[in-house]
């Protein structure tokens, strides 16, 4: 019987060797064109879920104004939302301390990422508490027995009446809305950021017309007056499920509805007063206090 099989070439080690690379270069290569494309699904696929709809305008409106909320000792400027990633997405916002107009003032700010992972949980933030501005320092104080009127009255008599100052004017009954913008009149006070609740030793929530618009006429407008509108509309927009998020600002939902019902303002921020025109406000009867956090020149300089 004819054997039709024909016969085997001798093994030829160089050939079986590229065979194998040959083999193993295949194999590598549709497994990395496999993760690339998972990769790819996957980054698109979160970015996609995570700025559906209105989230990145949400996340700026919520998380960016509440930035503001926990830094009221900063001046913060919101950048363009946002960094996206397969686990979150950012944001960058620029901050500096405010200091009284005319003193210095740092060029640019520094710039910090506000974060949150892709279930809308914000990540750790920076600033808040740990800033202890003079500012925000001042704001812990609005509450306490500290800087009583007969003390700071001896500070603003050695200071020069000309010098402009960053203060905190806090009241001893809270003031409504009508009677606040009455007071700011009569002393020619540039109230921008106003204090809606009293937290001794903790900051309380603080509102500027600057902190976020509703997009309504005029609201950007009414400048040195704290604007309790654009307050209650930001408050508004707010639902339960950001709760989570708030308290990472040292915030809630129920104070936040709380403070903008009421309306009532504990205290406020000037850093364009001068000494001369808080001589004549801390006599005013409804002043508890004045709170000095900055003047024109260093308060640390020897």
């Amino acid at each position: 019987m004819t054997d039709d099989f024909p016969e085997m070439p001798d093994f030829d080690p160089k050939l079986a060797r590229r065979a194998v690379r040959r083999g193993l270069l295949r194999t590598t290569s549709n497994v990395l064109a496999v993760l690339l494309a998972l990769a790819l699904v996957a980054t698109v696929g979160s970015t996609l879920l995570q700025t559906r709809g209105d989230r990145e305008r949400r996340m700026t409106d919520v998380l960016g104004t509440a930035f503001k909320i926990y830094n009221p000792g900063y001046s913060v400027d919101v950048d363009h939302c946002c960094e996206t990633t397969p686990l979150g997405m950012s944001f960058d916002v620029r901050a500096s301390p405010l200091r009284a107009v005319g003193g210095f003032w740092p060029v640019g700010g520094e710039r910090y990422s506000v974060s949150q992972n892709l279930f809308g949980r914000v990540g750790r933030l920076p600033l808040g508490s740990t800033a202890n501005t003079k500012l925000s320092l001042s704001l812990y104080d609005v509450g306490t027995t500290l800087a009583p009127k007969e003390e700071v009255r001896k500070v603003l008599k050695r200071l020069p009446e000309d010098l402009r100052a960053l203060v905190v004017v806090e009241f001893a009954t809270p003031l409504a809305e009508a009677d606040m913008k009455a007071f700011a009149e009569r002393y020619k006070s540039c109230p921008e950021k106003i204090a809606y609740e009293r937290r001794p030793g903790a900051l309380s929530i603080t509102w500027s017309p600057a902190y976020w618009s509703d997009g309504q006429k005029g609201v950007e407008q009414e400048g040195c007056v704290g604007d309790l509108r654009s307050f209650r509309a930001w408050v508004g927009m707010l639902r339960d499920h950001d709760g989570a998020n708030l308290r990472a600002f040292d915030l809630s939902l129920a104070r936040l509805r709380k403070a903008a019902n009421e309306g009532l303002a504990y205290a406020y921020v000037d850093q364009v007063t001068t000494i001369k025109a808080l001589r004549e406000i801390i006599e005013d009867p409804r002043v508890r206090t004045v709170r000095l956090a900055d003047v024109t020149f260093d308060l640390d300089r020897p």
